[in-house]
């Protein structure tokens, strides 16, 4: 296919065309044979490939596939030889791939074995596709060249299917109104360039359960406080999913770091929210409604503070939340620890978003006991009044 350059790019960032051959489908056990890069940028086009000893037998079947045996990789360099030449190449560019989590998965492993951090911006062009013709069944790479005329030079190899995206992405310049190409570039985009500190690795971090987060801007300004019963995937969505609302992608560009912490369900997640909501007084958090009748303080029905546990359904760990005269002073990972919650001497102040969301869960029957008496039995919401 004669090389064109696009008068009307439907977007205007540098980009590279990637395509790699590897010795298997596991990042963590396999690796690399050969990596192929088209660059398309204000500079023009260019075109980078290299062979890699995988420092490991390529199966038979994939040499069969690739052509890429074990005698020509056999002194080869290494990836972490050309690691910095390579991570040149890819640094600042959107990052376009077919079946882009594999090729960038592998790439991530890779760099990370060497002691960098890749976290591009991901256009997966099996998804494009998918986007721009909703009709058609197929969408793997041997369908985009038999549908949009495509001319391979040599399939499977990595520098070969690269050049197949490249025409591809000149193909669709032709094909879809460049607005509507860019719509849907956008929308499926994945975007791992996050602001500040916060990175893939550090997501990964986050409580795979029920917890609470908050988002800080500039200055550590607070933004934003949430909850979720899966923490880290809702984090990354506010920060990175491709069907993001209006909302989250304006407070994604504010962003700056995020805290979280893992509460071990539901209820404990509703208390932490609203004390954070309270204390922080996030921009993008509604305040909460003061009713007229609601009070300023309350009769506390216990003789000192209570705890109940709860297990987190994905970790299974436990969290022990600590409740004293209607404040909530934290959560911890055990009853001891949880005990050490209580500074002796220390008045808790009533807090009305507290006194509401206990309230209603001991009236559905709430189990809780008195954190002073380890071996105590839970007192149950009929129980409370005698207390």
């Amino acid at each position: 296919m004669p090389e064109q350059y696009l008068a009307a790019s439907a977007i205007d960032v540098p980009i590279v065309f990637v395509d790699l051959e590897t010795t298997g489908g596991s990042v963590g056990e396999h690796r690399i044979t050969e990596v192929g890069v088209v660059e398309v940028g204000p500079q023009g086009v260019s075109r980078w490939s290299t062979l890699l000893d995988p420092q490991q037998p390529i199966p038979p079947f994939i040499q069969q596939l690739t052509g890429i045996t074990d005698a020509m990789v056999r002194g080869a360099p290494t990836f972490e030889s050309i690691a910095p030449a390579l991570f040149e190449h890819l640094k600042g560019k959107l990052f376009v791939a077919h079946n882009a989590s594999f090729d960038r998965g592998f790439l991530r492993g890779e760099f990370a074995r060497v002691g960098l951090t890749f976290n591009p911006d991901v256009l997966c062009t099996v998804r494009l596709s998918r986007a721009l013709f909703p009709a058609e069944k197929r969408h793997g790479l041997d369908a985009l060249v038999q549908r949009h005329a495509l001319v391979p030079s040599d399939r499977h190899r990595a520098l070969a299917d690269a050049d197949l995206l490249w025409q591809f992405w000149q193909r669709l310049h032709n094909l879809v109104p460049v607005d509507a190409l860019r719509t849907q570039i956008e929308r499926t985009t994945r975007y791992f360039q996050l602001a500040g500190d916060i990175t893939e690795d550090l997501l990964d971090t986050a409580p795979a359960g029920c917890g609470v987060y908050v988002f800080y801007g500039e200055d550590d300004l607070p933004l934003y406080v949430g909850r979720s019963v899966r923490v880290r995937q809702r984090v990354r969505a506010h920060l990175t999913a491709e069907r993001r609302s209006a909302k989250d992608v304006r407070l994604a560009q504010l962003v700056r770091r995020v805290e979280w912490r893992a509460t071990g369900g539901e209820l404990g997640a509703l208390l932490a929210e609203a004390q954070w909501i309270a204390t922080l007084r996030p921009r993008h958090n509604r305040a909460p409604r003061v009713g007229r009748n609601d009070p300023i303080d309350a009769p506390w029905p216990f003789t000192g503070p209570i705890v109940f546990e709860e297990r987190d359904a994905q970790s299974q760990a436990s969290a022990f939340h600590v409740i004293d005269r209607w404040r909530y002073l934290g959560g911890a990972a055990t009853r001891k620890e949880a005990a050490l919650l209580v500074v002796p001497g220390v008045a808790s102040a009533f807090e009305l978003s507290t006194y509401r969301i206990l309230q209603t869960h001991l009236d559905r029957g709430l189990a809780v006991s008195l954190l002073g008496t380890a071996a105590s039995a839970p007192l149950a919401a009929s129980d409370a009044a005698t207390v």
